[in-house]
């Protein structure tokens, strides 16, 4: 009898089926909670936990964990994509009735346009497909361009493998969600770097919730293959894949 998986990778992670609650980050030696489970490996890469493995159980766990990547892009692109909608159509009215005797309404137009450059930015961040393969990248020089008015502890050898851009894109998006008083460390945890992020004081709340964790998890666990815990009390942990050099 084929065995059903209980878990399946998503990303850098792993989402229990049916009831989608997460764990990670995907790894041989972080089973999830719930065991004894047998790791499901397909092509050398972990794909999902189930009672018993077997190819085609890794088939499915890697099919349907495909479809739940997608369905949660496609979920954040639909609300940043409202979201976009809505900004526009308030600037334009705030922009005909400036244009048209009331010009006190010009600063609220110059900040409805920033609103709407905010929401553009990060729907495009949502959908891009990134174009620069996966390398090692220094932790410290991505921190440098996103973070550099940030406390840091980290290793020298602090080397992830990911598309620089886009980790620039994530740690950017870290400090637009936190704020700018962070602090942050870096530790080896299996094949990955654990990335602590501290936040001093009371998190941020975007304007559009969704340019906040939905938006992060989706380029830290689908374009970067990492894993997001929001769950730290003082911020936030981000797996991100270690490099190994040959």
């Amino acid at each position: 009898m084929e065995a059903t998986p209980q878990w399946v990778r998503v990303g850098g992670g792993m989402e229990s089926i049916p009831d989608h609650a997460r764990h990670g980050p995907a790894d041989v030696d972080f089973p999830p909670p719930g065991g004894p489970w047998e790791p499901l490996i397909l092509t050398g890469r972990l794909v999902g936990w189930a009672d018993s493995g077997g190819l085609r159980a890794a088939r499915k766990a890697a099919e349907v964990g495909q479809r739940l990547a997608g369905e949660q892009r496609d979920y954040v692109l639909g609300r940043l994509g409202h979201k976009l909608r809505s900004s526009v159509l308030a600037l334009q009215e705030s922009a005909r009735q400036a244009a048209f005797g009331r010009p006190e309404l010009l600063e609220t137009v110059f900040e409805q346009a920033q609103e709407v450059g905010r929401r553009a930015a990060g729907l495009e961040a949502a959908a891009i497909e990134p174009k620069d393969g996966a390398r090692g990248v220094v932790l410290g020089a991505v921190l440098n361009l996103a973070l550099p008015a940030a406390a840091r502890n980290l290793p020298p050898e602090a080397v992830v493998v990911g598309s620089e851009p886009v980790l620039v894109e994530a740690f950017t998006r870290v400090r637009d969600w936190l704020g700018d008083s962070l602090s942050v460390a870096a530790e080896g945890a299996g094949s990955w770097w654990k990335v602590h992020i501290a936040v001093a004081g009371e998190r941020q709340q975007p304007s559009v919730p969704e340019l906040g964790e939905p938006l992060l998890r989706l380029i830290v666990d689908t374009q970067l293959d990492g894993w997001l815990d929001a769950s730290p009390p003082d911020g936030i942990d981000i797996y991100l894949p270690a490099y190994k050099p040959r």
